[in-house]
């Protein structure tokens, strides 16, 4: 039986990765409390993740959704994410699936197990002594604060974009965003959509 104390953890921002070229940081949250945690990760796992977030529906599933739509057609459902084991700034995470009455746990990179947990609606749990030693630390709390969570700020391009535009041209645009297959630039077509929407 597992006596390790867990801490559930939620995303609280996605952006680029000022470390690698390419890469995107994830940064994921104590649920009711302070900490944070970074985790590099894929630009395939950063929109994934995006569209999950935001409930953007693409025209051909991602590889996520295929994955959740076959498990939930198998009537297998996600119960969590836990991350396990870190080693030299690399995460080890289980997903944990329930057929029937059967537990299964499977071994995935945890930018897998977050977007899989974002689909199927599945909490994501840490070690407690793991977040302890691997959160942001003092010093890089201000470079963490400076960065916008994700999709509440356009770029200052996108308010030049979307100064002029009409409803009908930001749903417009919205839909082919999502046809190229661009789910970061419909993220941010969305959030101005809701917030005209808001201020109506």
């Amino acid at each position: 039986m597992d006596k390790k104390k867990k801490v559930e953890l939620e995303v609280l921002n996605i952006s680029n990765s000022q470390e690698q070229a390419g890469a995107y940081a994830l940064v994921l949250g104590e649920v009711d409390g302070t900490r944070q945690l970074p985790v590099i990760i894929g630009a395939a796992e950063a929109q994934a993740m995006l569209i999950g977030l935001k409930g953007i529906v693409p025209p051909r599933p991602l590889t996520h959704n295929l994955f959740a739509s076959c498990l939930e057609v198998l009537g297998v459902n996600m119960m969590r994410a836990l991350i396990y084991r870190v080693d030299n700034g690399v995460f080890y995470s289980y997903i944990y699936l329930k057929a029937d009455d059967a537990i299964i746990r499977m071994d995935a990179r945890t930018s897998d197990a977050v977007a899989m947990a974002l689909r199927m609606k599945a909490p994501i749990f840490i070690y407690e002594e793991i977040l302890e030693s691997e959160q942001l630390k003092t010093g890089t709390e201000n470079e963490t604060t400076s960065i916008s969570p994700m999709g509440e700020n356009p770029t200052p391009h996108d308010d030049e974009f979307f100064h002029g535009d009409t409803m009908e041209m930001l749903q417009k645009a919205l839909q082919e965003a999502i046809t190229n297959e661009n789910y970061e630039r419909a993220a941010h077509i969305r959030d101005e959509i809701a917030k005209r929407k808001n201020q109506q």
